[in-house]
């Protein structure tokens, strides 16, 4: 792991998201760019002393000079976004597989280098849109893609949050802080947040790729120096139509990332924070709620569920799901032999390119009076 190291939010989430299954082990660490921090974090989490490295720059070398059996197989990088494109590329060229925390990098370019790397190495990469994870998401992508609501006409996606409501960055909270910090987190703050796990699951579920864009970006909070509100209208490459909706300044609201698809046939709706429910729509027929843990659900749904119906699977389970199908899908390159469809389904460095280009588009288009832009990788 580099990064996540003492006080750390997500660090913590990967580390019980990646244990979930038993199929990994932490198995060495850069925890912090203070050497002492990482050190000190690595032995709370009960690593042998050698194991505990003092830079990401140590580790990558002196684990890819052993042999194999005895140095770690993967790296998860779960530092701010600065700190993605360096680790990623140098463990790339040292040999190992990455998985890192969306947004994948700071720019557009910077993705394409990662992209261009994975492609020469042959290595594989996962990026964190835990979202994507969910067993009801894979349902609802199932669904579509079997054609049972007909051709795609209307995406409508929304993911309101209310935690950056105040100036809270001015106040001491370290995830406020670097997130709304152009040299930390890019060139956009809500939309590279929050809006790319939007973006990335209207195209998971849908099947299609955004091709246009026509962007409302706000700064709402005075004071505030990226985006922390915004609306988006979006046109698909087999002519549908879409609405994103991301804000983090909507007081009152927790994480409220919901889901709505529509067909020619019928349409389905999902909603995180009720994630084992999947509601289908049909224009002559009642509605139908199927619930995660049953038998009637697609092989992929069932795949990502750990527990018999009506025991809540929620956000950590999801995280791991992305873990698991990542695991096995390294296990089964290290054996020779090929992943199944079930383990390749986790989001790859595609997503991570598309997502940047989301963001580089999406803010382009807000300080344009162009009405609609196109979709530009």
């Amino acid at each position: 792991m580099i990064g996540g190291g003492k006080n750390a939010f997500i660090g913590a989430i990967h580390r019980i998201a990646a244990n979930m299954d038993g199929l990994i082990e932490l198995h060495c660490g850069a925890f912090s760019s203070n050497p002492e921090t990482s050190i000190e974090s690595g032995r709370d989490l009960f690593l042998p002393e050698l194991k505990c490295y003092g830079s990401y720059q140590e580790m990558l070398v002196t684990e890819s000079k052993l042999p194999l059996g005895e140095r770690m197989d993967f790296v998860s990088i779960v530092t701010p976004n600065f700190a993605h494109f360096a680790p990623a590329m140098m463990a790339l060229a040292h040999g190992f597989d990455v998985m890192i925390d969306k947004p994948m990098t700071l720019s557009l370019d910077e993705a394409k280098q990662i992209q261009q790397r994975v492609k020469e190495t042959g290595l594989s990469l996962c990026l964190s849109h835990t979202y994507s994870g969910y067993p009801m998401v894979k349902q609802a992508r199932k669904m579509v893609a079997e054609n049972q609501l007909g051709k795609i006409r209307k995406v409508m996606v929304e993911y309101p949050q209310g935690w950056l409501s105040t100036l809270t960055e001015k106040d001491g909270n370290k995830q406020a802080a670097w997130r709304t910090d152009p040299e930390k987190s890019g060139i956009s703050g809500c939309m590279g947040d929050i809006g790319t796990h939007a973006a990335q699951l209207a195209e998971y579920i849908s099947g299609l790729k955004i091709t246009q864009l026509c962007a409302d970006i706000n700064i709402v909070v005075e004071g505030r120096k990226l985006d922390d509100d915004g609306n988006v209208l979006l046109k698909f490459d087999n002519g549908a139509n879409g609405i994103l909706v991301a804000s983090q300044i909507a007081s009152g609201e927790e994480n409220s990332l919901k889901i709505k698809i529509y067909g020619e046939k019928g349409g389905l709706e999902w909603h995180q924070m009720e994630p084992n429910t999947l509601l289908v729509k049909w224009p002559d027929a009642p509605a139908q709620i199927y619930r995660a843990g049953n038998g009637y659900l697609s092989n992929n749904a069932q795949f990502n569920s750990r527990t018999p119906s009506g025991h809540p699977e929620g956000y950590l389970e999801a995280f791991a799901n992305l873990y698991k199908n990542f695991a096995l899908t390294l296990s089964a390159k290290l054996k020779g032999k090929e992943p199944t469809e079930e383990m390749l389904d986790f989001p790859n460095v595609e997503d991570g390119v598309r997502g940047m280009a989301f963001i580089e588009n999406v803010i382009a288009s807000g300080k344009s009076d162009q009405k609609w832009f196109e979709f530009k990788i």
